[in-house]
């Protein structure tokens, strides 16, 4: 059962090996503002987090029958989040404003998410309002060339912080900076010279509701390696219903490859039906009153690895007749670099 209170906002912090996510930490927990919020860090790290609400867990994951990693439970998150929700009804903490749960630079975001949307205690006093990529602006091409896990983190991210940009030189950063944007065009891009942010800024979704509003463009359509990005429309509303078959089916055939999916949907109601999901956990659906903007037509965008977008909008135009639209790429397919 719920306390009668909003629930408690959990961020995710992730970002590849010396991404600079405990520097990032250390700056932002200094903040007047940030004082009632806890922390939760796989590793205390080289730079010392003096703050009250710290504590470590572990990596206890404990994988599924399915097999599926996607779909691990974070025992370890689950334990540590219990205890603080306790330690916050008993009063022996102040009231919680928020978790933040750092992750290992090896880690996929997705089991977290799946922790605390399926756990049924948690799903009620905690939700997931933010993931925020740390990307070192030196060392982030060759991560992403080299490492796989970079770039779940980088598609799992509603903001990412391009750190270091004082150490990297202009070019370099400003390619960089292109090629998040290829790989997660629906994510806003801040940067961060040593740890150097504004933490309002930082914190602050883009709508109302227990996540934030995808701000997507209408871009093309870009393929970085194996990974594919695609946003789309719609030419007219969309049957909520079909469309939620259809999303469930295709995360039940290929969910590690659907590496994220984001995006406002037109429903036919004053408001649009917020999407959000990374691979197989998918956000509690959000019916919003109003549209965040003039644009009041649909816009979702799909991060795939090994799903090409033409296989996508096909999968999505078979289903047309229960739809009652038909899917439209909002640009042109446009390769893109790898490096």
């Amino acid at each position: 059962m719920a306390d009668g209170r909003a629930t408690r906002p959990v961020t995710i912090v992730t970002g590849f090996l010396g991404s600079g996510k405990t520097t990032l930490l250390g700056r932002v927990l200094s903040e007047p503002s940030m004082r009632n919020t806890a922390v939760l860090v796989n590793e205390f790290g080289e730079v010392g987090l003096d703050h009250h609400l710290l504590r470590r867990v572990d990596e206890r994951a404990v994988l599924l029958g399915n097999g599926c990693v996607c779909c691990t439970t974070r025992e370890d998150l689950v334990e540590a989040l219990l205890e603080l929700l306790d330690l916050d009804q008993r009063g022996e903490i102040p009231r919680l404003d928020r978790v933040v749960v750092e992750t290992t630079g090896l880690a996929d975001p997705a089991p977290i998410l799946h922790t605390i949307f399926v756990d049924p205690v948690l799903q009620h006093h905690f939700s997931v309002d933010l993931v925020l990529t740390t990307v070192d602006a030196v060392n982030g091409d060759l991560h992403l060339n080299r490492n796989p896990e970079s770039v779940k983190q980088i598609a799992a991210a509603d903001k990412i912080v391009v750190t270091k940009t004082d150490a990297a030189d202009p070019g370099s950063a400003k390619n960089l900076r292109s090629r998040l944007g290829a790989i997660n065009p629906s994510a806003r891009v801040i940067e961060a010279s040593f740890g150097e942010t504004d933490v309002d800024e930082l914190f602050r979704p883009n709508g109302a509701g227990s996540h934030a509003v995808p701000e997507v463009p209408a871009g093309e359509a870009h393929d970085v390696g194996e990974t594919h990005s695609v946003s789309l429309t719609f030419d007219g509303s969309v049957d909520w219903t079909a469309f939620g078959i259809w999303l469930s089916m295709l995360l039940h055939a290929r969910g590690e490859d659907v590496l994220r999916v984001k995006g406002l949907l037109d429903v036919g109601e004053a408001g649009p039906v917020v999407v959000n999901g990374v691979q197989h956990t998918i956000h509690p659906p959000e019916h919003l009153d109003r549209w965040p903007d003039e644009d009041h037509g649909s816009r979702i965008v799909f991060i795939t690895k090994g799903i090409g977008p033409e296989e996508l909008v096909g999968s999505l135009d078979a289903f047309r007749g229960l739809l009652g639209a038909r899917p439209l790429p909002l640009g042109a397919g446009q390769a893109v670099p790898s490096s």
